[in-house]
C-alpha cells in the first residue's frame, strides 16, 4: 500500500485568453485553485474549462505524452500539459503561474495555436526513407544493431512542437527550420538505408534557413520531453556537412573552423582571433565592437594569448575527430 500522503495548496493561474474570431487583443484571466500533487497541468487545464469556462480551448489526446498535441507553456517554459506535475512547476516557479500557448502571435484560440509553419518545414527536409528499393525484392534490407544504433534515438520525436517553439531563432527568422526539423533530417541522414544523404544536406547547409542559424542556446534540448536533444543532432549534422564535402566557405563555416584553430593552437578559444579569421576584411565593421571588447579583456593581444596545460592532450583529440577542409 502507498504511503504518500495527498497534499494540496492555492495556485493562481493566468491564463492567457484569446480568440481570433472575436478578440482584436489578448488577454489574461485569473483562476485561483487547490492544486493535489497528484495533478498534472493538464488536469488543471481540465478544470479550468468544466469549472470555470465552458469556452476555454486547449489540445489533448492521449494524456501519456505520446501524441504531442498539449504543448503549452509554463510561465514561458516549454512543456507537455499531461506529462509536467504541478508539484514539479510550483517548485520551479512558486504559486503564480502563467500559461499560455507555444506561440503566442499564432494563437487562434487560447491554448490552440496555426502549426502551419512547423509543419512547413517539417515537410521541408523530407522526412521520409529516400532509397531505390525493387518492387519485389527478395531479402529485406538488413540494419545491424550498431547501425539502428546511430540513430540515436532520433526517431523518438512526436513533433509536439515544444522545442521550435522555444527556440529564439524561429521566433524572428520566418525561414529557420527549426531544431525539431532537424532532429528529423538526422534521423534519416543517420540511416543507412537513405541515399539522399547530399540532396538533405545541402538543403540544411543553405544560409538563413539551414543548420548555421542555430545559436546554441541549448533552449531546444531544456524543453524536449522525450530527451531527443535537437542541439545533439545539430552538432552532428554540422559534421556530416564537413564529412561528406558539403560545406562550404562563409562566415558560419569559418567560424566553425576558426574556433577549431583557436582551440588546436592555444587550447582555448581566442575571441579576437575568431572573429578575424571568420570574416576576413569584414571585420572593419566590427570595430567599435572589437574595442569595447579589448577594454572588457575579451581581445587577448596574440603574444599575451595564454595556452592550456593540456594542450599536447587536446590537439590529439582534435586531429582524431575533426573533418574540416578548410
Amino acid at each position: 500500500m502507498s504511503t504518500n500522503k495527498i497534499t494540496t495548496q492555492k495556485v493562481n493561474f493566468k491564463v492567457f485568453r484569446f480568440n481570433a474570431d472575436e478578440d482584436y487583443l489578448p488577454y489574461y484571466e485569473d483562476y485561483n485553485m487547490e492544486v493535489t500533487s497528484e495533478e498534472v497541468v493538464l488536469d488543471i487545464l481540465n478544470r479550468i474549462k468544466w469549472d470555470h469556462d465552458g469556452s476555454f480551448s486547449y489540445r489533448r489526446s492521449c494524456r501519456h505524452g505520446i501524441c504531442g498535441a498539449c504543448a503549452i507553456k509554463v510561465n514561458g517554459r516549454s512543456t507537455l500539459a499531461c506529462k509536467e506535475s504541478m508539484t514539479t512547476m510550483v517548485e520551479l516557479f512558486g504559486n503564480e503561474l502563467t500559461i499560455e500557448p507555444l506561440s503566442i502571435k499564432r494563437s487562434v484560440k487560447d491554448m490552440i495555436i496555426d502549426k502551419g509553419d512547423f509543419w512547413e518545414k517539417h515537410d521541408s527536409i523530407h522526412p521520409y526513407l529516400i532509397s531505390d528499393v525493387q518492387e519485389h525484392p527478395e531479402h529485406e534490407h538488413i540494419v545491424t544493431p550498431e547501425e539502428a544504433e546511430e540513430l540515436n534515438e532520433a526517431d523518438l520525436c512526436i513533433q509536439c512542437g515544444a522545442c521550435h517553439y522555444a527556440c529564439p531563432v524561429v521566433e524572428v527568422n520566418d525561414d529557420f527550420f527549426g531544431p525539431a526539423a532537424f532532429a528529423k533530417a538526422y534521423r534519416f541522414e543517420a540511416d543507412v538505408r537513405d541515399e539522399a544523404h547530399t540532396e538533405r544536406l545541402l538543403n540544411l547547409h543553405e544560409e538563413k534557413q539551414g543548420l548555421w542559424d542555430c545559436v546554441k542556446c541549448f533552449e531546444c534540448a531544456e524543453v524536449c520531453p522525450k530527451d531527443v536533444n535537437p542541439i545533439d543532432k545539430i552538432t552532428k549534422l554540422h559534421q556530416m556537412l564537413f564529412r561528406e564535402g558539403v560545406a562550404t566557405s562563409n562566415v558560419a563555416t569559418r567560424h566553425a573552423v576558426g574556433f577549431k584553430h583557436s582551440i588546436a593552437k592555444h587550447g582555448m578559444l581566442d575571441e579576437g582571433g575568431l572573429v578575424l579569421y571568420s570574416e576576413g576584411p569584414s571585420i572593419v565593421k566590427h570595430i567599435p565592437v572589437a574595442l569595447q571588447m579589448f577594454r572588457k579583456g575579451k581581445i587577448v593581444m596574440p603574444w599575451n594569448m595564454p595556452k592550456s596545460d593540456n594542450l599536447d592532450e587536446i590537439q590529439k583529440l582534435i586531429k582524431s575527430s575533426s573533418t574540416a577542409k578548410f
